[in-house]
């Protein structure tokens, strides 16, 4: 099996969520006590949100290139990063760390097309949500993105960094969130991206009436698949 380097911490929250699906997942295909083959660098987030805040992509690259070079002479074989907004400068890291990064997008795009979707909602940080990084990926293979109106985003990011990437769960978030599914329903979505990697903690399925893709365990499941994590029956 190949071995998976992790840029983590942003937030640790859905970090932990991404080592709990590895870890399950595997266990799944090959039972007994297997675990998945994972290194993992978890990151100081505030210092990363500060960069986040001054838009300082180039500096925000620098430094996750950086440690994903760490990762590879640690023995990674690819990299994923453990976030949707910071695959903003996916690019950029997989050249300064002379790794593979196995893109969110394309995972998502995976499972997007799995479920028949031809036109979804896109539920994120506004980074996410306004710039093109995510939506691109989609488009470019005819899914259809809408995303929320302008105070409805601004909503949505708030949620994700004042209480989400915090661990805060609160009833009052996950109505908004699933009123703004509707809206995004009614704006022709025939499913929501879960953009975030933080969302699946507030919203469930059985809260909207639209199937949710949830881009973490999207990339999670894709990533044990590229490492070579398949059930001991999968070619039977």
């Amino acid at each position: 099996m190949k071995t998976i380097g992790l840029l983590g911490g942003m937030s640790w929250e859905s970090t932990a969520e991404y080592y709990r699906i590895l870890n399950q997942e595997t266990a799944r295909r090959l039972g007994g006590l297997a675990s998945a083959p994972v290194l993992l660098h978890s990151v100081n987030f505030s210092e990363i949100h500060s960069l986040l805040g001054m838009e300082e992509w180039e500096a925000i690259a620098a430094h996750l290139g950086w440690l994903g070079r760490g990762l590879r002479l640690a023995g990674a074989d690819f990299l994923l990063i453990c976030t949707n907004t910071m695959h903003r400068v996916a690019e950029e890291v997989e050249m300064a760390a002379e790794l593979p990064v196995l893109h969110i997008g394309d995972a998502t795009l995976q499972e997007v097309t799995r479920q028949g979707l031809d036109c979804v909602g896109l539920l994120g940080t506004r980074p996410t949500m306004e710039q093109e990084f995510l939506r691109d990926r989609m488009q470019k293979q005819g899914v259809e993105v809408v995303i929320p109106e302008e105070t409805d985003r601004e909503l949505v990011h708030r949620v994700i960094f004042e209480e989400l990437c915090r661990g805060v769960v609160r009833e009052e978030s996950r109505a908004a969130f699933a009123r703004i599914v509707q809206g995004l329903g009614r704006a022709g979505a025939r499913g929501v991206v879960l953009g975030c990697t933080e969302i699946p903690m507030l919203l469930r399925p059985e809260d909207v009436d639209l199937p949710l893709v949830d881009t973490t365990r999207a990339h999670a499941l894709a990533a044990l698949d590229r490492a070579g994590v398949a059930a001991a029956n999968a070619g039977a």
